[in-house]
């Protein structure tokens, strides 16, 4: 009598079928969120107080938003060095335009703060644009050319700014869109959800969403398909850094001054909140919830690690290993999906 011997037809089976099957299905963020409150709850009696988690949330605005780009980057095969660069650039170039036009018309604040804003998000988006034409027309690759626009949009912050704070912003700014709440809730947080929002629907419920999941899938594909493969990159890149600017402003409410070096680490941030989150660094995969919650991941370690009173250069090692222990996760999860396909 024949025995049957087929070992792949319970691929889930055994004592770690559970946690595999979860890894396989989420990624491994929820094994990373739990692990973190558990570590960071025994260390500290603050961290899952009412007050900390707000807290929490309102640190984490600023890199949700940037990772959010960052996420349409990376789902369509690249990424955008410059996204630190945008947000310098931006607080830099809005801060001096809100406090010339306040200094020249000092009654006009809510004139100061529209021309601030657009000259700042206009400044940043400058830089995806340039980085669209780079990488969408010249074919230049999406590392050399973020990381050549990083350096350029650097130079001139510091040239407009010799390094030096920029002051002189309308007192509303800050009282508003830095530590403004309503219903107890932080504005930056309202705004974060209205950005997160506007992108779902653009993503999921429009053909640009479906096309910059085709060029990232499969480039060449796509472009037989009909898809103007180089518009969607034009398009993708602009609108990371349009992202990102705005983040730069919302932070430059909350910092009350311009700043040149600002947003040093957020190109590392933003891309591991993308890829702990289960956004393949290959192209064609990512979902917007899960970079959020990536992002909130993120934030909730600085804070955890902040209350445990550790090092801020040892954060960045932790922040390092784990996007390390990220990548390494992603590649041992698709090698489990091949197999289990086969």
């Amino acid at each position: 009598m024949a025995i049957r011997t087929d070992t792949t037809a319970r691929p889930y089976s055994g004592i770690f079928g559970l946690p595999k099957k979860l890894f396989v299905k989420l990624g491994i963020l929820p094994f990373l969120l739990a692990i973190a409150i558990v570590i960071f709850a025994a260390m500290s009696d603050n961290f899952l107080t009412g007050r900390n988690i707000m807290n929490v949330l309102r640190q984490s605005v600023y890199l949700t938003i940037v990772s959010l780009g960052q996420m349409l980057a990376l789902v369509t095969g690249g990424f955008d060095l410059s996204v630190g660069t945008i947000l310098a650039l931006t607080s830099v170039v809005g801060a001096l335009a809100m406090a010339s036009v306040h200094a020249a018309v000092p009654e006009a604040v809510w004139l100061a703060m529209a021309v601030g804003f657009l000259a700042g998000i206009g400044a940043g988006t400058a830089i995806g644009v340039c980085n669209g034409i780079g990488v969408a027309f010249f074919n230049v690759s999406p590392f050399m050319m973020s990381l050549g626009m990083a350096s350029v949009g650097f130079g001139i912050a510091l040239y407009l700014t010799g390094g030096v704070p920029v002051y002189g912003m309308p007192r509303e700014f800050g009282d508003l869109f830095g530590f403004g709440t309503l219903a107890g809730i932080p504005l930056p947080i309202y705004a974060a959800v209205v950005v997160a929002a506007i992108l779902h629907v653009v993503l999921y419920r429009t053909p640009f969403g479906r096309y910059v999941y085709a060029v990232g899938g499969n480039i060449k594909a796509a472009r037989l398909s009909g898809i103007g493969t180089r518009s969607v990159l034009f398009r993708t890149y602009v609108l990371c850094a349009a992202l990102a600017a705005f983040a730069g402003m919302l932070l430059t409410a909350r910092l009350d001054t311009g700043e040149a070096n600002i947003g040093a680490t957020m190109p590392l941030l933003s891309i591991a909140a993308c890829v702990i989150a289960g956004v393949s660094l290959r192209g064609g995969v990512g979902r917007l919830e899960n970079v959020i919650l990536g992002a909130l991941f993120i934030g909730l370690v600085q804070n955890g690690m902040n209350l445990a009173r550790i090092e801020s250069y040892l954060q960045i090692v932790v922040l390092g290993a784990l996007l390390i222990l990220a990548v390494i996760a992603d590649q041992i999860r698709l090698r489990y999906l091949a197999s289990f396909k086969d």
